[in-house]
């Protein structure tokens, strides 16, 4: 009775060790990957993680008016800053959730983090892409390829046409919060 009660005790502990994840985003912290490096940046009180791509021109950058050197208002970012369409909100959420495995997307499941882009206003082009998550929340547990492939695909994939109220911006700042399905 012993024995079968150590083994099943065993057996448990081998299962947690296995279902346990690595947090690869406690500390700031810089990857150094297969072709790109990635910054992680946590805030100490909040715990709140800005991931990106060391090459971005524009993370940390205050948002201004090109022409005056003036800082963006909460009612200029009222202001549209994009012509309608009705493809690139499904194509950015298609693209966050095709970069999550199966595995990754039930890990997430509940839980959101969000994708900012920056972008281009002259070519509406995507500059800079970041994410930011928690470090005690399952996005924690995510390695870096994942968000780069985000990145990637964003910046290929997705472009605006801007407005003239748009175009008066050093860059365009546009986010949203998302649960891979």
């Amino acid at each position: 009775m012993k024995t079968i009660i150590l083994l099943l005790l065993l057996s448990s502990l081998f299962a947690l060790n296995l279902t346990a994840q690595t947090n690869y985003y406690t500390h700031d912290k810089t990857f150094y990957e297969d072709g790109y490096t990635y910054q992680c940046d946590v805030e100490e009180g909040s715990q709140s993680v800005t991931l990106y791509n060391k090459n971005s021109k524009y993370i940390y950058v205050e948002q201004i008016n090109r022409y005056t050197g003036e800082q963006i208002s909460i009612e200029q970012n009222r202001l549209s800053q994009f012509e309608d369409d009705l493809w690139t909100k499904p194509k950015c959420l298609s693209i966050v959730n095709n970069a999550f495995s199966p595995t990754e997307k039930q890990r997430v499941k509940g839980y959101e983090f969000t994708i900012t882009m920056y972008i281009d206003p002259d070519s509406g082009k995507i500059i800079d892409v970041d994410f930011m998550f928690v470090t005690f929340n399952p996005y924690a547990t995510i390695p870096v390829s994942v968000y780069r492939k985000i990145e990637t695909e964003i910046k290929k994939n997705i472009w605006f046409t801007i407005t003239p109220e748009g175009k008066k911006r050093n860059y365009i700042m546009l986010w949203w919060r998302q649960e891979p399905k």
